[in-house]
Formats: C-alpha cells, sequence, structure tokens
C-alpha cells in the first residue's frame, strides 16, 4: 500500500498588519517530493510522525507537498491559487494512492477565503474521491469548520500547549490511517461547537482550567469503542466564522458513539465557560513583581505574541523596564532597516539609531539611543530537543547584538521569529542566565525552552494584535451569540 503526505499549515491572525505572501512559504517550508522526507523525517513535527508510524507498520510513505509560514497576517488570493494548485497537481502525479495523511492547521485564512483549510482539504477530497481515507492532523489552536470535518475520515489534534507532542499525534492519525487500510476499524467522526471563546491566557493543558478539561477528554478515550477524540482551544485572532472552540470524537463504525462524546465534551466546556476567563497582569503590576524577585525573570509579551501573527518589534516592555531601570535585561525585536544600518558599522562599533517600534501603531515608539555593537552572526540556528510547534531548524536572517549603556540587550534580527528556542540566544553568543529580566514574545510557546533558564514567568497585558484582552478587536465574522462577547444566553 501507498500512502501520500501533504502538508499546509499557517496560522493567520487577521489583525496582523501584513499580507502573508508566497515568498513566507519560501523562506520557512515549501517543498515537494523526497525533499519533505529529508526536512522533517527526524522532525518532532507531525509529518516526522507519519513517516515514523506508517515505516513501523511496512507502509510505503510518498511524500508529495508540504507547505509552511510563520504565523502572520491573511495569505494572499494568488499566493493561496498557487499553492493549492502545486498540491492538487502533486497528488495527480503520485499515481495510486491508498490514502493520504494531512497536516493541517486549522486556523489558516485569506482575504477572499475565510476557511481555507476548509476549502483545500474539500479539493483534496474531490480530487481522490470518497473511497480513499484522509486522515489529517490539526493544531489544537484551530478554528474547525464542518468543510473541514466533512472532508476527512478522521482529524487528530495535538494535547499538549506548548506542543511538544506533534510527532507523537502523527504518530497516532498515521496508526488510525493503517488501522482503516486493513480494515480493523471504520472511522465514524463526529465534531461539537460550544459557543465559546478559550482565552490565550487559559490556553496552557498543563494548568488549570484547561488541564481539567484534557482530563475528560482521557476519560472519553477510554470508552470502548472510542478510536480517537480531540479538543480544539480555538484561535481568537481570526475574524472568522468559525473562530472559537471545538471537540471531536471518532468512534469505530458507531456515528451516534462519536456524537455523544463529542457532545458531552463540548456540554463541559460549556458548563465551565467562566474558568476560562483571563485575568492578565498589567504592564505596572509586572515590573513591579518583577522587582521582588530573583531572576531570571520571563515577562512573556502577550500583545506581540509573534507565534500568534505578531509583528515582533513591540518596545512597549524594554521600554518599561528601562524606565524602572531593571537591568541587565534582554528582548528580541524585529527590525531589519536597524540590522542592515548596523552592518554597515561593524561589530565593535557604536549605532546611533532607532529598534524596533516600526510596523504599526500597535509596537510602541522605537527605542532610541547609542548602542554598541556586540556581534553580527547569520541567524540560523538549530533545536535539538521538542520545542513547540516542532521545529529544527531556524532562520532569523541576519542579526545583531545591541547593548545599551543602561543594561539592555537587544537581539535585532531581519525576520519574524517566535521564541520557541534557547538556541536564538545562545546563537548570538548571548548567555540567558546572566539577565535579571527576558521578554519573550509568546504565551505558552516559550515555557517550553526558558523554564530551563528562568526562574519566574509572568503573562503581561501589552497592546498589540494579539492582545489579552481579543474582546477590544474588531470582529465582523464571528458568529453569535459567543461567550464572552455576549453572556446572558444558554446553549
Amino acid at each position: 500500500m501507498k500512502v501520500g503526505i501533504i502538508g499546509l499549515l499557517q496560522e493567520t491572525n487577521t489583525f496582523a498588519p501584513d499580507i502573508t505572501t508566497i515568498a513566507d512559504f519560501a523562506g520557512d517550508v515549501l517543498l515537494r517530493g523526497e525533499a519533505i522526507r529529508e526536512h522533517f523525517v527526524a522532525a518532532h513535527h507531525e509529518i516526522g510522525g507519519f513517516f515514523e508510524g506508517l515505516a513501523d507498520d511496512g507502509i510505503e510513505a510518498a511524500p508529495l507537498f508540504a507547505a509552511r509560514a510563520v504565523p502572520g497576517g491573511p495569505i494572499d488570493a494568488r499566493t493561496f491559487d498557487q499553492l493549492v494548485a502545486e498540491l492538487l497537481e502533486s497528488l495527480s502525479s503520485a499515481g495510486r494512492l491508498d490514502g493520504v495523511l494531512a497536516a493541517i492547521h486549522g486556523a489558516t485564512s485569506g482575504a477572499d477565503i475565510r476557511d481555507l483549510d476548509g476549502y483545500w482539504l474539500s479539493a483534496v477530497r474531490r480530487q481522490v474521491g470518497s473511497q480513499v481515507p484522509v486522515i489529517g492532523t490539526l493544531d489544537p489552536h484551530a478554528n474547525l469548520s464542518p468543510a473541514m470535518v466533512a472532508a476527512c475520515d478522521a482529524l487528530v489534534a495535538y494535547r499538549t500547549n506548548p506542543h511538544l507532542d506533534q510527532r507523537e499525534q502523527g504518530r497516532e492519525a498515521a496508526t488510525l490511517l493503517v488501522r482503516t487500510l486493513r480494515g480493523e476499524i471504520r472511522p465514524r467522526m463526529a465534531a461539537a461547537y460550544p459557543p465559546v471563546v478559550i482565552n490565550i491566557e487559559c490556553q496552557n493543558t498543563s494548568e488549570p482550567p484547561c488541564r481539567e478539561w484534557f482530563d475528560q477528554l482521557e476519560s472519553c478515550r477510554a470508552i470502548p469503542g472510542v478510536v480517537g477524540s480531540s479538543l480544539l482551544l480555538g484561535f481568537p485572532y481570526a475574524d472568522v466564522e468559525e473562530m472559537g472552540a471545538a471537540t471531536l470524537a471518532i468512534a469505530n463504525d458507531d456515528l451516534p458513539l462519536a456524537e455523544r462524546e463529542a457532545n458531552r465534551l463540548a456540554r463541559w466546556l460549556w458548563n465551565h465557560r467562566q474558568g476560562f476567563t483571563a485575568r492578565p497582569v498589567p504592564m505596572d503590576e509586572a515590573i513591579a513583581r518583577t522587582r521582588q524577585m530573583v531572576g531570571p525573570v520571563c515577562l512573556l509579551d502577550v500583545g506581540d505574541n509573534v507565534g500568534g501573527g505578531g509583528p515582533g518589534d513591540a518596545t512597549y516592555l524594554a521600554q518599561a523596564l528601562c524606565n524602572a531601570k531593571i537591568s541587565p535585561a534582554l528582548v528580541c525585536l524585529n527590525d531589519p532597516q536597524a540590522v542592515q544600518a548596523v552592518e554597515e558599522i561593524g561589530i565593535g562599533g557604536s549605532y546611533q539609531g532607532e529598534v524596533g517600534g516600526k510596523s504599526c501603531h500597535h509596537s510602541g515608539r522605537p527605542i532610541s539611543g547609542r548602542f554598541h555593537i556586540r556581534g553580527i552572526v547569520s541567524g540560523r540556528f538549530s533545536e535539538s530537543l521538542p520545542r513547540h510547534g516542532g521545529f529544527v531548524s531556524f532562520d532569523q536572517g541576519r542579526t545583531a547584538v545591541l547593548e545599551s549603556a543602561n543594561g539592555l540587550t537587544v537581539i535585532t534580527t531581519s525576520k519574524r521569529t517566535p521564541p520557541f528556542s534557547l538556541a536564538q540566544l545562545t546563537s548570538c553568543g548571548v548567555d540567558p542566565r546572566r539577565f535579571r529580566v527576558i521578554v519573550a514574545k509568546g504565551v505558552h510557546a516559550p515555557v517550553a525552552a526558558y523554564r530551563d533558564v528562568c526562574s519566574h514567568f509572568i503573562r503581561v497585558d501589552t497592546p498589540g494584535v494579539t492582545t489579552a484582552d481579543f474582546t477590544q478587536l474588531s470582529f465582523s465574522n464571528r458568529r453569535k451569540p459567543l461567550y464572552p462577547f455576549e453572556q446572558d444566553f444558554e446553549w
């Protein structure tokens, strides 16, 4: 038997200032054929799990197409048309396939088509036909749509946030497909859509209240006849109809059982919805707390979460630390203009100018001053351990290490890069342990890497396109009623 492997992934923040283009995919992952195996076979990614799971059962894996871009703004129409055309052409040229494994994000959106995942999965289903099983993986930040569910025989979401089990869930999807191909099971999948948006701060699966919901998931998976189930936390920074939480259950040739369990998991969330309301820490309170703590303290910049589509150049926390004279402090800021200017001066020189705060009005004012140029590096680094996102290789572009007289070190990058690995710092010759405070532009994802060096984490309520208070964003397309936007209704 031969199974095709495909993937198209991007987490789309519809409030982000920039459009995602084909260059963003080419700068991350845009691969065909055996290059996919070379890139992913050893990665902590679900596609690596696809290869491993199929190999364990002696099934031929046919890598066909894989595209991924760093979370950002909506994908432009021309880019999406090109990606889908290449994906479908790769399926067409593969010959006979017994099944398909698909790596799906679930929160991919465009300016014209909001449910891009539902769109391309439906196109895949039409091309391969109804008799070829299609099983996919989802990021738990998916905004699940009925079109995604209808196009697939089964969907498997990661069960951790930070996402550390991606490869494991890829193996689980492969096992489900193999069992289906061998006639051992006949998966029947049901979804439920509780009208709840889970605040991003409440989406750590190892902490209450999310942990209790995932305990319910494990009890579901233990029921005889259930062959899979997933919880979707949703991605609240997408102005789409599907935005919000969802549940999935898969039973062996028993759709009523799947429907019952998907509804039970959804009802649990509805009954406990008030516990999923965040209490973000204001910046002044975060600075006051930091003064009392022994470092390194990690201040999580919630409003400029690069892993959620933030521009990565907001300066609010860095400015607050400078004003409070808390040092030494470290922040990464995306500013290709500053990097170019610094390269013209060279290592050891002084850069008099501005850093950060340039992408949009959410980013604050640039940090102005004189900086000593400590280093200039390629910006390429790797991560050997399982970290959020399953990334192994990173490229943040040409990178400069700048240090001000007041003790602020700025790692200035040419490409937006989420803080998923400490190698982002150490590859620049920076020892994170020497800082009293580190600003990381994320919410939960950085914790997987930064807990090795940081004694404390504070999630800080900063402005931006990933603000903790998403009710302040202007939504035009979301479903109604939807908690907590609306609160006085029954479901």
